[in-house]
């Protein structure tokens, strides 16, 4: 049985990360982008993240430049964006495709876990996924759900 603790991505320089280092953790993964309509949502995305992360929650953004090419081509540029802009200290990794031949394995699976509404691909940026503390997808949200609209969701997942 897979989880999301079984896969490796890319941290921003480069470097291999492994999602059981945040096994026992619910999460939020997230595919970002800095000059979309829902870029606001990096603000909510941050006060759920300093409101939540004392009690095991972490949210994991994925910057994706699928959409309209809608991310900077330059990751360090992202990451300044995000912190300046967003105060947004919350893991980001590296740039990752979402859908498609090239898709990340671990969007692969997420889409596999919960199918969208309209598509089984993600759609657009800033689609959500909520994962409980072993490791399962339990929920998607559309790009336009807003992060406070996941607040009782979120809740219900940290117990």
């Amino acid at each position: 049985m897979t989880v999301v603790y079984d896969f490796t991505v890319k941290k921003v320089d480069g470097e291999q990360q492994n999602l059981s280092d945040f096994t026992g953790k619910s999460l939020l993964i997230v595919n970002t982008a800095s000059k979309c309509g829902f870029t606001p949502q990096f603000k909510e995305l941050q006060a759920m993240y300093e409101k939540y992360n004392e009690q095991g929650f972490e949210i994991l953004g994925f910057p994706c430049d699928q959409f309209n090419n809608q991310e900077f081509a330059d990751i360090d540029e992202t990451m300044q964006f995000c912190q300046k802009n967003y105060g947004v200290n919350f893991p980001m990794f590296a740039k990752v495709d979402v859908k498609g031949d090239n898709a990340d394995p671990l969007f692969k699976y997420l889409v596999s876990e919960k199918k969208g509404l309209l598509t089984e691909g993600i759609k657009w940026n800033f689609t959500k996924f909520l994962i409980n503390k072993e490791g399962k997808v339990v929920a998607r949200y559309a790009p336009q759900t807003s992060p406070a609209k996941i607040e009782n969701d979120l809740k219900s997942a940290l117990k």
